[in-house]
Protein backbone atom coordinates (compact mmCIF):
# COMPACT_ATOMS: atom_id res chain seq x y z
CA UNK A 1 0.00 0.00 0.00
CA UNK A 2 1.43 3.26 -1.10
CA UNK A 3 0.70 6.17 1.27
CA UNK A 4 -0.04 9.70 -0.42
CA UNK A 5 0.85 12.55 1.46
CA UNK A 6 -1.66 14.99 1.60
CA UNK A 7 -1.71 19.31 1.93
CA UNK A 8 -1.95 19.25 5.47
CA UNK A 9 1.02 16.78 6.07
CA UNK A 10 3.37 18.72 3.42
CA UNK A 11 2.23 22.01 5.34
CA UNK A 12 2.93 20.24 8.50
CA UNK A 13 6.43 18.79 7.21
CA UNK A 14 7.54 22.62 5.76
CA UNK A 15 6.54 24.26 9.06
CA UNK A 16 8.85 21.43 10.69
CA UNK A 17 11.78 22.53 8.74
CA UNK A 18 11.45 26.26 9.16
CA UNK A 19 11.13 25.60 13.35
CA UNK A 20 14.44 23.75 13.05
CA UNK A 21 16.02 25.68 10.95
CA UNK A 22 14.78 29.07 12.84
CA UNK A 23 14.69 32.39 11.92
CA UNK A 24 18.25 33.74 11.97
CA UNK A 25 19.92 30.10 11.33
CA UNK A 26 20.96 29.30 14.97
CA UNK A 27 19.44 25.78 14.68
CA UNK A 28 17.42 26.06 17.87
CA UNK A 29 14.02 27.38 16.94
CA UNK A 30 14.87 31.15 16.99
CA UNK A 31 12.00 32.17 15.29
CA UNK A 32 9.66 31.49 18.39
CA UNK A 33 11.35 33.61 20.30
CA UNK A 34 9.67 37.01 20.09
CA UNK A 35 9.44 39.84 22.70
CA UNK A 36 5.73 39.51 22.03
CA UNK A 37 5.11 36.53 23.07
CA UNK A 38 7.47 35.96 26.06
CA UNK A 39 9.14 38.21 28.12
CA UNK A 40 12.11 36.23 28.80
CA UNK A 41 13.10 36.33 25.43
CA UNK A 42 13.65 39.89 25.52
CA UNK A 43 16.74 41.91 25.32
CA UNK A 44 19.35 43.22 28.27
CA UNK A 45 17.19 46.59 26.84
CA UNK A 46 13.40 45.57 26.73
CA UNK A 47 14.12 43.94 30.17
CA UNK A 48 15.56 47.35 31.34
CA UNK A 49 12.32 49.01 30.28
CA UNK A 50 10.37 46.27 31.36
CA UNK A 51 11.54 46.48 35.14
CA UNK A 52 12.17 50.18 35.03
CA UNK A 53 7.69 50.14 34.45
CA UNK A 54 7.38 47.82 37.15
CA UNK A 55 8.86 49.92 39.74
CA UNK A 56 7.50 53.26 38.25
CA UNK A 57 3.75 51.29 39.00
CA UNK A 58 5.17 50.53 42.28
CA UNK A 59 6.23 54.07 43.14
CA UNK A 60 2.68 55.52 41.88
CA UNK A 61 0.93 53.11 43.67
CA UNK A 62 2.21 53.68 46.98
CA UNK A 63 1.95 58.01 46.33
CA UNK A 64 -1.69 57.25 45.65
CA UNK A 65 -2.01 54.57 48.50
CA UNK A 66 -0.06 57.16 50.97
CA UNK A 67 -2.70 60.00 49.51
CA UNK A 68 -5.65 58.32 50.15
CA UNK A 69 -4.51 57.03 53.60
CA UNK A 70 -3.95 60.68 54.24
CA UNK A 71 -7.00 61.92 53.06
CA UNK A 72 -9.14 59.05 54.95
CA UNK A 73 -7.10 59.91 57.95
CA UNK A 74 -7.83 63.85 57.90
CA UNK A 75 -11.40 64.23 56.66
CA UNK A 76 -13.29 61.09 56.53
CA UNK A 77 -12.11 58.98 59.49
CA UNK A 78 -12.71 61.95 62.25
CA UNK A 79 -16.43 62.39 60.46
CA UNK A 80 -17.08 58.21 60.83
CA UNK A 81 -15.67 58.05 63.82
CA UNK A 82 -17.20 61.04 65.46
CA UNK A 83 -20.83 60.61 63.66
CA UNK A 84 -20.88 56.70 64.05
CA UNK A 85 -18.59 55.04 66.65
CA UNK A 86 -18.45 57.30 69.22
CA UNK A 87 -22.16 57.29 69.53
CA UNK A 88 -22.37 53.70 69.59
CA UNK A 89 -18.96 53.31 72.31
CA UNK A 90 -20.93 55.59 74.63
CA UNK A 91 -24.10 53.52 74.26
CA UNK A 92 -22.26 50.53 75.03
CA UNK A 93 -20.35 52.27 78.29
CA UNK A 94 -23.71 53.32 79.29
CA UNK A 95 -26.07 49.92 78.57
CA UNK A 96 -23.64 47.22 79.52
CA UNK A 97 -21.33 46.36 82.51
CA UNK A 98 -17.61 44.20 81.73
CA UNK A 99 -19.59 41.21 82.30
CA UNK A 100 -22.68 41.46 80.69
CA UNK A 101 -20.20 42.61 77.44
CA UNK A 102 -17.87 39.36 78.06
CA UNK A 103 -20.96 37.12 77.85
CA UNK A 104 -22.40 39.24 74.37
CA UNK A 105 -18.92 38.83 72.85
CA UNK A 106 -18.77 34.82 74.00
CA UNK A 107 -22.12 34.64 72.65
CA UNK A 108 -21.96 36.28 69.38
CA UNK A 109 -18.31 34.78 68.56
CA UNK A 110 -19.94 31.02 69.69
CA UNK A 111 -23.03 31.67 67.59
CA UNK A 112 -22.45 33.97 64.35
CA UNK A 113 -19.90 30.93 62.24
CA UNK A 114 -23.35 28.80 62.45
CA UNK A 115 -24.82 31.40 60.33
CA UNK A 116 -22.32 32.49 58.01
CA UNK A 117 -22.08 36.01 60.05
CA UNK A 118 -18.52 37.82 60.47
CA UNK A 119 -17.29 37.43 63.85
CA UNK A 120 -14.57 40.64 63.65
CA UNK A 121 -16.86 43.56 65.35
CA UNK A 122 -17.26 41.49 68.14
CA UNK A 123 -12.98 40.77 68.30
CA UNK A 124 -12.94 45.01 67.71
CA UNK A 125 -15.24 45.65 70.78
CA UNK A 126 -13.34 43.11 72.71
CA UNK A 127 -10.28 44.93 72.23
CA UNK A 128 -11.51 47.93 73.04
CA UNK A 129 -13.51 46.35 76.45
CA UNK A 130 -10.67 44.18 77.55
CA UNK A 131 -7.93 44.79 75.72
CA UNK A 132 -5.00 42.34 74.39
CA UNK A 133 -4.45 39.48 77.08
CA UNK A 134 -7.87 38.95 78.56
CA UNK A 135 -9.43 39.88 74.83
CA UNK A 136 -7.44 37.40 73.63
CA UNK A 137 -8.29 34.72 76.17
CA UNK A 138 -12.03 35.50 75.76
CA UNK A 139 -11.72 35.65 71.89
CA UNK A 140 -10.07 32.11 71.37
CA UNK A 141 -12.26 30.42 73.93
CA UNK A 142 -15.43 31.74 72.06
CA UNK A 143 -13.63 30.78 68.82
CA UNK A 144 -13.10 27.13 69.67
CA UNK A 145 -16.38 26.58 69.84
CA UNK A 146 -17.85 28.67 66.92
CA UNK A 147 -15.65 26.53 64.59
CA UNK A 148 -16.62 23.19 66.10
CA UNK A 149 -19.99 23.51 66.10
CA UNK A 150 -20.35 23.65 62.15
CA UNK A 151 -17.43 20.82 62.00
CA UNK A 152 -20.31 18.68 63.90
CA UNK A 153 -23.47 20.01 61.77
CA UNK A 154 -21.67 19.28 58.62
CA UNK A 155 -20.71 15.77 59.51
CA UNK A 156 -24.96 15.49 59.21
CA UNK A 157 -24.60 16.39 55.95
CA UNK A 158 -20.73 14.65 54.20
CA UNK A 159 -22.33 13.06 51.55
CA UNK A 160 -24.13 16.77 49.77
CA UNK A 161 -21.22 18.59 51.25
CA UNK A 162 -18.36 15.89 49.01
CA UNK A 163 -21.01 16.56 46.08
CA UNK A 164 -21.09 20.15 46.27
CA UNK A 165 -17.24 19.59 46.65
CA UNK A 166 -17.35 17.77 43.12
CA UNK A 167 -18.70 20.28 41.36
CA UNK A 168 -15.97 22.49 42.27
CA UNK A 169 -12.84 20.42 41.99
CA UNK A 170 -9.94 23.05 41.02
CA UNK A 171 -11.30 25.53 44.45
CA UNK A 172 -11.77 22.33 46.99
CA UNK A 173 -8.82 20.79 45.95
CA UNK A 174 -7.33 23.28 48.58
CA UNK A 175 -9.44 22.30 51.74
CA UNK A 176 -8.96 18.69 50.58
CA UNK A 177 -5.31 18.95 51.21
CA UNK A 178 -6.83 19.10 55.45
CA UNK A 179 -7.78 15.27 54.93
CA UNK A 180 -3.99 14.14 53.33
CA UNK A 181 -1.56 12.70 55.70
CA UNK A 182 -0.53 12.17 59.07
CA UNK A 183 -2.72 14.19 62.35
CA UNK A 184 0.78 16.55 61.77
CA UNK A 185 0.24 17.48 58.12
CA UNK A 186 -3.67 17.89 58.68
CA UNK A 187 -2.94 20.50 61.43
CA UNK A 188 -0.69 22.17 59.31
CA UNK A 189 -3.12 22.24 56.26
CA UNK A 190 -5.93 23.58 58.57
CA UNK A 191 -3.75 25.91 60.21
CA UNK A 192 -2.33 27.81 56.20
CA UNK A 193 -5.99 27.26 55.34
CA UNK A 194 -6.78 29.66 58.46
CA UNK A 195 -4.09 32.16 58.01
CA UNK A 196 -4.78 32.29 53.70
CA UNK A 197 -7.45 34.27 52.38
CA UNK A 198 -9.85 31.29 52.08
CA UNK A 199 -13.21 32.16 53.43
CA UNK A 200 -12.85 30.50 56.75
CA UNK A 201 -16.66 30.48 57.35
CA UNK A 202 -17.60 28.69 54.50
CA UNK A 203 -14.50 26.26 55.71
CA UNK A 204 -15.91 25.42 58.78
CA UNK A 205 -18.86 23.28 56.98
CA UNK A 206 -17.00 22.01 54.44
CA UNK A 207 -13.52 21.07 56.45
CA UNK A 208 -15.35 17.50 57.57
CA UNK A 209 -16.23 16.74 53.88
CA UNK A 210 -12.49 15.96 53.75
CA UNK A 211 -11.59 13.64 56.11
CA UNK A 212 -9.84 15.71 58.64
CA UNK A 213 -9.90 14.53 62.39
CA UNK A 214 -11.34 17.12 65.07
CA UNK A 215 -8.41 17.46 66.92
CA UNK A 216 -5.79 18.62 63.95
CA UNK A 217 -8.79 20.51 62.72
CA UNK A 218 -9.30 22.47 65.95
CA UNK A 219 -6.14 22.86 66.68
CA UNK A 220 -4.79 23.97 63.41
CA UNK A 221 -7.69 26.47 63.44
CA UNK A 222 -6.38 28.23 66.51
CA UNK A 223 -3.07 28.66 65.81
CA UNK A 224 -3.68 29.91 62.46
CA UNK A 225 -6.63 32.43 63.31
CA UNK A 226 -4.52 33.84 66.20
CA UNK A 227 -2.57 36.70 63.44
CA UNK A 228 -6.42 37.46 62.74
CA UNK A 229 -7.13 37.98 66.78
CA UNK A 230 -4.42 40.16 67.35
CA UNK A 231 -5.14 42.46 64.24
CA UNK A 232 -8.71 42.84 65.72
CA UNK A 233 -7.78 43.31 68.60
CA UNK A 234 -4.93 46.07 67.73
CA UNK A 235 -7.56 47.36 65.19
CA UNK A 236 -10.21 47.98 68.21
CA UNK A 237 -7.83 49.68 70.69
CA UNK A 238 -6.75 52.09 67.47
CA UNK A 239 -10.34 52.82 67.37
CA UNK A 240 -10.88 53.73 70.85
CA UNK A 241 -7.90 55.99 70.97
CA UNK A 242 -9.10 57.69 67.88
CA UNK A 243 -12.35 57.50 68.78
CA UNK A 244 -11.40 59.37 72.65
CA UNK A 245 -9.41 61.65 70.78
CA UNK A 246 -11.86 63.19 68.64
CA UNK A 247 -14.37 63.50 71.74
CA UNK A 248 -12.30 65.35 73.79
CA UNK A 249 -11.67 62.68 76.30
CA UNK A 250 -8.04 62.79 75.77
CA UNK A 251 -5.53 64.84 73.42
CA UNK A 252 -2.51 62.87 70.73
CA UNK A 253 0.18 64.43 70.53
CA UNK A 254 1.90 64.28 66.99
CA UNK A 255 4.48 61.40 67.69
CA UNK A 256 1.46 59.06 69.22
CA UNK A 257 -0.65 59.67 66.17
CA UNK A 258 2.33 58.99 64.18
CA UNK A 259 2.87 56.02 66.18
CA UNK A 260 -0.39 54.63 66.06
CA UNK A 261 -0.84 54.89 62.41
CA UNK A 262 2.71 53.60 61.58
CA UNK A 263 2.06 50.51 64.10
CA UNK A 264 -1.63 50.06 61.89
CA UNK A 265 0.56 50.04 58.79
CA UNK A 266 2.95 47.77 60.13
CA UNK A 267 0.11 45.27 61.42
CA UNK A 268 -1.75 45.28 58.21
CA UNK A 269 1.40 44.90 56.34
CA UNK A 270 2.50 42.06 58.51
CA UNK A 271 -0.89 40.33 58.07
CA UNK A 272 -0.10 40.78 54.46
CA UNK A 273 2.84 38.80 54.49
CA UNK A 274 1.69 35.84 56.64
CA UNK A 275 -1.30 35.75 54.31
CA UNK A 276 0.96 35.34 51.15
CA UNK A 277 3.67 33.07 53.23
CA UNK A 278 0.64 30.76 53.50
CA UNK A 279 -0.71 31.12 50.32
CA UNK A 280 2.12 30.05 48.75
CA UNK A 281 2.76 26.64 51.37
CA UNK A 282 -0.46 25.70 50.17
CA UNK A 283 0.63 25.91 46.51
CA UNK A 284 3.68 24.29 47.39
CA UNK A 285 1.32 21.59 49.67
CA UNK A 286 -0.46 20.98 46.69
CA UNK A 287 2.25 20.68 44.15
CA UNK A 288 3.40 18.04 46.63
CA UNK A 289 0.16 16.24 47.08
CA UNK A 290 0.07 16.01 43.02
CA UNK A 291 3.22 14.53 42.73
CA UNK A 292 2.25 11.63 44.97
CA UNK A 293 -0.83 11.12 43.40
CA UNK A 294 1.57 10.91 39.99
Amino acid sequence: MTYIASDEDLKLERDYVKLEGGGDGDGYGGALCQAETSPSCRGAGGGGRWSLWRWTKLVLGVVVAGILGAVIFKWVGPFVIEKGIVPIINWEIETFSRTKLAIIIFGSLTIFPSFLLPSSPSMWVAGMTFGYFYGFLLIIGAVSIGVSVPYFIGSLFYHRIQVWLDKYPKKASVIRLAGEGSLFNQFRAVAFIRISPFPYIIYNYCAVATDVMYGPYLLGTLVGMVPEIFVTLYTGIFIKTLANASSGRRSMSVPEIILNVAGFCLTAAATAVVTLYAKKRLKELKMKERLVLR
